[in-house]
């Protein structure tokens, strides 16, 4: 039986137990490939002092985690769209938050499955110091 394939992306800057948990649920359904950020990209969007860790310490960490498949990058909406018709998955995974939203790519996939966050973990406020609630 052919193994399905999953599509995960994001920043993945500092990682916390919310990107844990999203990638051990996709690894579930099958072969995994991670698109990440550039750093430029990260400039872009979230400002000049992020991010934390370079691209290529992140997606060093991403390899390195038990169910990761495979890791790419990119600098764009045209780029990720791009990323994802070419892995052509089952199975789109993205936050919860999305619902409602447009998903990059999403008519490359098969399915888009939504993934409920895990309490209020964030990179920003783990960088701002601020408390999180794992509730």
């Amino acid at each position: 039986m052919k193994q399905k394939k999953v599509w995960v992306n994001g920043t993945f800057d500092i990682l916390h137990r919310g990107h844990l948990e999203l990638l051990e649920y996709a690894a579930s359904f099958g072969d995994v490939r991670v698109g990440i950020d550039t750093d430029e990209r990260v400039k872009d969007l979230k400002g000049d002092d992020r991010p934390f860790n370079t691209y290529k310490d992140r997606s060093y960490f991403m390899s390195r985690i038990n169910g990761i498949d495979s890791v790419v990058s990119f600098d764009g909406d045209d780029e990720l769209c791009e990323q994802i018709k070419e892995w052509n998955p089952d199975y789109l995974i993205v936050g919860s938050d999305y619902k409602n939203k447009e998903v990059i790519g999403s008519q490359f996939a098969k399915e888009v499955i939504y993934f409920d966050r895990v309490g209020d973990y964030s990179t920003t406020k783990i960088l701002s110091n601020e408390s999180i609630s794992n509730r």
